[in-house]
């Protein structure tokens, strides 16, 4: 007998009863964005490697190690998207959407990495990205923080807290490499292997090791700080006031960098300490740079990515309500001539109540059963069909999730009456 087929290690299913949630968390999402004029951008999950190349960098971890890249049948070498930011700026510069022109736009789906699947790490994985192009000034980062804790707060989310930072401008980053390496390389053997692999292809991402040895080394090493030029600190004072201002808490982290190379002066992060070491929920900064180095006009822009299977375990971490998303009715009826009724009737009610939720039971069942049914349904009223019933144009409405006797209504009054009871609008 053949092995039961199960996903790609790292891949999962998002089953039925987990969809409330992610809907939920999604519609929260996407009616904060457009609260703010965001408008949504959608974009193949594969694009040409070499845009990821160019935007991510060749000596990062993703392109060296993480990347889902093969060649199509025509000899060209394609990638499944490992993050969402490149494939954005790629899409505005082919369709002219920036040239001289501001943008506000998210977009939402699953992104690729071969990484060693954990807790709140997998090869698939699902992000919202916020895009900001044309706007070159403190006052767009702060709105962007502004936005993630406004969401924080719809979603009733707790135990995250911000961190952030200025990595300066790319000359300021180059200088301070010169440094960090210097002093590195007088503590090489003390690296782990890790931070001397890094050493040679990407010192600054040692400031971010997981490893407490090396994070000790790191303390008497040269600060970012005092290499960052005039008007990059100058851009994050202010920002910090706004942030103040908004009441918008922070820490500044000196040794956050973020692990794309096409970052520079913003950084930002969003963590918590509820999901072990994957503890980032939301990241972005600025990337005043890649516009033009990806072939287009010079363009100043700042966004995030939001991981959702993260930011979902968070929530269920802290037993955060969310709306239900049981049937509100389920509809048992006996006999041919009531199934054909209890379907037509549905139809009706849902005609009148848009967001009216209705299980009709179909096949055969005695009262009985379907009774049960209804029951694990989740549904709070069962619309009841029978021979008696029909002849009078009427239907039994009983309560299955409170006490109440099953009362009798007439077709004509029912949506009425589920709308008050329900709390639904017409």
């Amino acid at each position: 007998m053949s092995k039961t087929l199960q996903a790609v290690r790292g891949m999962n299913d998002i089953l039925p009863e987990q969809s409330p949630l992610w809907q939920y968390v999604e519609d929260t999402i996407r009616a904060v964005l457009e609260s703010y004029a965001f408008r949504e951008i959608r974009m193949p999950i594969v694009e040409k490697t070499e845009l990821f190349k160019r935007s991510i960098g060749e000596v990062t971890d993703i392109v060296e190690k993480e990347m889902y890249s093969f060649e199509d049948r025509n000899g060209d070498s394609l990638t499944l998207r490992p993050e969402g930011t490149a494939g954005c700026v790629r899409a505005c510069i082919q369709h002219s959407l920036i040239n001289r022109q501001t943008q506000r736009l998210w977009y939402t789906g699953p992104m690729f990495r071969h990484e060693r699947p954990q807790a709140g790490r997998y090869r698939q994985f699902y992000q919202v990205g916020v895009e900001v192009f044309g706007l070159e000034g403190p006052d767009v980062d702060a709105e962007l923080l502004m936005l993630t804790a406004r969401l924080w707060r719809r979603l009733g989310l707790q135990q995250v807290s911000l961190q952030i930072n200025s990595l300066g401008t790319s000359a300021a980053r180059a200088r301070y490499r010169e440094a960090l390496v210097e002093y590195l390389r007088t503590v090489h053997d003390q690296l782990d292997a890790d931070s001397q692999r890094r050493l040679e292809s990407n010192p600054l991402r040692i400031l971010d090791s997981k490893n407490s040895a090396v994070q000790a080394l790191l303390g008497d090493a040269p600060r970012l700080a005092d290499f960052i030029d005039d008007e990059s600190k100058a851009h994050f004072e202010t920002l910090c006031g706004l942030l103040d201002a908004a009441g918008v808490a922070y820490e500044v982290n000196p040794r956050l960098v973020r692990g794309l190379d096409y970052y520079g002066r913003t950084v930002f992060e969003w963590v918590t300490d509820q999901l072990g070491a994957q503890g980032t929920v939301c990241a972005g900064g600025r990337y005043d740079v890649l516009v033009e180095y990806l072939g287009g006009r010079a363009t100043p822009a700042v966004g995030f990515a939001l991981g959702l299977e993260r930011l979902i375990a968070l929530l269920e971490n802290q037993a955060v309500a969310f709306p239900d998303a049981a049937p509100h009715l389920y509809v048992v009826s006996l006999g041919a001539q009531a199934r054909q009724q209890g379907l037509l009737l549905s139809e009706q009610l849902r005609e009148a109540l848009p967001a009216l939720r209705v299980l009709t039971h179909c096949g055969e069942g005695s009262f009985k059963s379907q009774f049960k049914k209804a029951d694990r349904s989740g549904a709070r009223y069962a619309l009841v069909l029978g021979e008696e019933e029909l002849q009078r144009r009427e239907a039994g409405l009983k309560p299955l999730r409170e006490r109440g006797e099953q009362q009798t209504v007439a077709f004509d009054a029912l949506g009425g009456m589920l709308a008050g009871l329900l709390d639904l609008e017409s």
